[in-house]
């Protein structure tokens, strides 16, 4: 270990990016406990509206509620590094690498300025980062809508998202497979939105990523 990186543990100790727990080794970003713990998900892709397919590596249960909670609302965006790098990693294990562009759901600007970062664009650059491609802002959320956590069901979500979504560009996502990111797909409502949005303005096609998913049969 260098001088630089035993100061920077000894003033800014490693963490684990799930439960917080401190890291023996600078280099470390998961715990031993979490990393054996972690719901990893199946190989098989799935569907949503206007979605080719999508994919997240994990199943949103603990230790991955903790850490994507902890990362959402707990003012820590530097753990969206470890989680983009594990959606990255995940797209190339499968070989679901068929897209042209990546892009991510965005926040509002409002929810952005409270929250200090927008937590889907730091997955999705730090995803590109694995995959060797720029992560660009493709999509604008043009207004805020309820949490869709606080909704029950995949209608009302539907609902409360519809129109909140513009692409800045139609030119930029003309002709175009798109990857499309988020935190957390759930019934898939608001990556449908964002991918119905962005084929109406010419992409091609539009294929969904998530650090986690929720299992099919909850």
């Amino acid at each position: 270990m260098s001088l630089r990186e035993r100061i920077l543990d000894f003033f800014f100790p490693p963490r684990c990016a799930f439960c917080g727990a401190l890291l023996e080794e600078s280099r470390g970003e998961i715990c031993p406990a979490c990393r054996k713990a972690l719901p990893r998900t199946p190989d098989t892709e799935r569907k949503c509206a206007f979605v080719r397919a999508y994919t997240a590596p994990l199943y949103y249960e603990e230790p991955v509620r903790r850490g994507m909670l902890a990362y959402k609302f707990g003012n820590a965006p530097a753990r969206g590094a470890v989680f983009g790098r594990m959606i990255g990693e995940d797209l190339l294990r499968r070989d679901a690498v068929d897209f042209d562009l990546i892009t991510w759901v965005p926040l509002s600007a409002k929810r952005r300025r409270s929250r200090g970062y927008d937590q889907a664009q730091i997955l999705a650059e730090s995803a590109a980062k694995v995959l060797g491609k720029t992560a660009v802002p493709l999509l604008r959320k043009m207004r805020n809508a309820s949490p869709q956590s606080r909704l029950a069901s995949a209608e009302a979500r539907r609902a409360n998202i519809s129109g909140c979504y513009a692409v800045r560009s139609a030119e930029a996502v003309r002709g175009k497979h798109i990857l499309l990111i988020d935190d957390i797909i759930t019934t898939g409502s608001t990556i449908s939105e964002c991918a119905r949005m962005l084929l109406t303005a010419g992409a091609a096609s539009v294929r969904g990523a998530a650090l986690a998913c929720h299992r099919e049969d909850k």
